[in-house]
């Protein structure tokens, strides 16, 4: 019993009688994810453009898999799945058509051994390759170019993004980043 003379089995509610009005919704409570949501804050605020600032960090701090002459590869702070990659340029750019043909090289490099490397280490089976150019577009950082490549599975889709919009992600970040940037080639 507890101190009001409840008893525990009657501890669990329904949501319908607490404070609010009821939605109709289910509550899938992920609090791990407070630590990615608290550091995008952070990284986002008053710091700088997060794109700018990865690369000061080590590449564990920076989620970042690999390094190249004028762009790099990270982990999405906020993945769409699981090992979902950016390529972004050193350089700060906005869009692509601002990017170096040096540049857009290396991106289009990068993005081929990410999907070589993706394929390994996850045994995706596809992916959506793309970049949001302005806000508008749906950019979440618009002013710094970065090319989206997230891997898919036969299996991966579900009922949370649809019907709760919830996306559930089976590994953390860094576990992910230790994978991709250990499978990625050296050379």
């Amino acid at each position: 019993m507890s101190e009001r003379g409840e008893n525990p089995e009657s501890a669990l509610i329904d949501a319908s009688t607490f404070a609010g009005v009821p939605d109709g919704f289910q509550r899938l409570w992920t609090p791990h994810r407070m630590a990615y949501i608290t550091a995008g804050a952070d990284v986002n605020r008053g710091s700088g453009c997060p794109f700018c600032v990865a690369p000061e960090l080590s590449d564990p701090d920076g989620l970042i898999v690999h390094r190249g002459r004028t762009a790099y590869v990270l982990l999405n702070l906020f993945p769409y799945n699981s090992g979902h990659l950016l390529v972004c340029p050193y350089r700060h750019v906005a869009t692509y058509d601002q990017a170096t043909p040096g540049e857009v090289g290396e991106i289009a490099e990068l993005t081929q051994t990410a999907m070589r490397v993706l394929r390994e280490v996850s045994r995706c089976d596809g992916f959506n390759i793309g970049m949001n150019q302005g806000a508008v577009a749906g950019a979440g950082v618009d002013e710094h170019l970065h090319q989206h490549i997230v891997p898919r599975w036969a299996t991966d889709a579900n009922f949370f993004p649809i019907i709760a919009r919830t996306k559930a992600l089976p590994q953390l970040l860094g576990d992910v980043r230790e994978a991709v940037a250990s499978a990625w080639p050296r050379g």
